[in-house]
Protein backbone atom coordinates (compact mmCIF):
# COMPACT_ATOMS: atom_id res chain seq x y z
CA UNK A 1 0.00 0.00 0.00
CA UNK A 2 1.21 3.78 -0.85
CA UNK A 3 0.06 5.80 2.47
CA UNK A 4 -0.13 9.64 0.74
CA UNK A 5 0.18 12.11 4.17
CA UNK A 6 -0.48 15.62 3.48
CA UNK A 7 0.18 18.50 6.19
CA UNK A 8 -1.44 21.44 5.72
CA UNK A 9 -1.16 24.80 7.78
CA UNK A 10 -2.82 27.12 5.31
CA UNK A 11 -3.24 27.79 1.92
CA UNK A 12 -0.30 26.72 -0.90
CA UNK A 13 1.14 26.19 2.82
CA UNK A 14 0.96 21.96 2.25
CA UNK A 15 3.70 19.38 2.49
CA UNK A 16 3.16 15.82 0.70
CA UNK A 17 4.64 12.89 2.26
CA UNK A 18 4.69 9.44 0.37
CA UNK A 19 5.53 6.53 1.94
CA UNK A 20 5.29 2.74 0.77
CA UNK A 21 4.37 -0.83 2.95
CA UNK A 22 7.70 -0.80 3.81
CA UNK A 23 8.02 2.26 5.56
CA UNK A 24 5.36 1.52 7.98
CA UNK A 25 6.42 -2.46 8.44
CA UNK A 26 8.31 -2.00 11.64
CA UNK A 27 5.80 0.58 13.48
CA UNK A 28 2.72 -0.96 14.87
CA UNK A 29 0.07 1.13 15.61
CA UNK A 30 1.49 0.62 19.48
CA UNK A 31 4.78 2.12 19.02
CA UNK A 32 3.74 4.72 17.17
CA UNK A 33 0.82 6.69 19.51
CA UNK A 34 4.54 5.83 22.17
CA UNK A 35 6.21 8.30 19.35
CA UNK A 36 3.14 10.62 19.68
CA UNK A 37 3.26 10.64 22.99
CA UNK A 38 7.04 11.43 23.88
CA UNK A 39 6.91 14.11 20.96
CA UNK A 40 4.03 15.66 22.57
CA UNK A 41 5.67 16.15 25.93
CA UNK A 42 8.91 17.21 24.39
CA UNK A 43 6.88 20.08 22.10
CA UNK A 44 5.12 20.89 25.66
CA UNK A 45 1.93 20.37 23.72
CA UNK A 46 -0.91 21.88 25.33
CA UNK A 47 -3.75 19.12 25.53
CA UNK A 48 -7.04 20.12 23.37
CA UNK A 49 -8.83 18.52 25.91
CA UNK A 50 -8.19 19.53 29.76
CA UNK A 51 -10.54 17.28 31.07
CA UNK A 52 -8.89 13.98 30.64
CA UNK A 53 -7.19 11.26 28.14
CA UNK A 54 -5.55 12.51 25.16
CA UNK A 55 -6.55 10.88 21.99
CA UNK A 56 -4.21 9.88 19.03
CA UNK A 57 -5.99 12.56 16.85
CA UNK A 58 -5.38 14.93 19.06
CA UNK A 59 -1.93 14.31 19.64
CA UNK A 60 -1.50 14.39 16.00
CA UNK A 61 -2.40 17.50 15.35
CA UNK A 62 -0.90 19.01 18.37
CA UNK A 63 2.95 17.55 17.23
CA UNK A 64 2.02 18.58 13.85
CA UNK A 65 1.30 22.49 15.22
CA UNK A 66 3.84 22.56 18.05
CA UNK A 67 6.50 20.94 15.76
CA UNK A 68 5.81 23.84 12.72
CA UNK A 69 5.34 24.27 9.71
CA UNK A 70 9.65 24.38 9.06
CA UNK A 71 10.28 20.66 9.83
CA UNK A 72 7.40 19.62 7.04
CA UNK A 73 9.42 22.33 4.87
CA UNK A 74 12.98 20.93 5.22
CA UNK A 75 11.14 17.26 4.63
CA UNK A 76 13.88 16.16 7.17
CA UNK A 77 13.86 12.59 9.14
CA UNK A 78 11.42 14.41 11.60
CA UNK A 79 8.87 14.93 9.03
CA UNK A 80 9.34 11.69 7.53
CA UNK A 81 9.26 10.05 10.91
CA UNK A 82 5.64 11.80 12.00
CA UNK A 83 4.67 10.59 8.24
CA UNK A 84 5.07 6.93 9.17
CA UNK A 85 4.11 7.48 12.53
CA UNK A 86 0.64 8.63 11.17
CA UNK A 87 0.38 6.01 8.68
CA UNK A 88 1.11 3.46 11.58
CA UNK A 89 -1.16 4.95 13.56
CA UNK A 90 -4.13 5.65 11.17
CA UNK A 91 -3.38 2.80 8.73
CA UNK A 92 -5.58 4.37 6.19
CA UNK A 93 -3.97 5.47 2.28
CA UNK A 94 -4.81 8.73 2.20
CA UNK A 95 -4.61 11.47 5.39
CA UNK A 96 -5.00 15.00 5.27
CA UNK A 97 -3.38 16.45 9.09
CA UNK A 98 -4.99 19.83 8.54
CA UNK A 99 -3.48 22.10 11.26
CA UNK A 100 -5.16 25.34 10.19
CA UNK A 101 -8.44 23.99 11.09
CA UNK A 102 -7.53 21.45 13.46
CA UNK A 103 -8.65 18.30 12.18
CA UNK A 104 -7.20 14.98 10.34
CA UNK A 105 -9.58 13.59 7.51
Amino acid sequence: MTYNITVAFGQDREYEIVLHDADVANLGKDQARAWFAKEFEDLECTPSNPMGKILVLDMVLNVAKYGGEDRFKANGDWAKAFATAVAAALQRPAIRVDVANFVVG
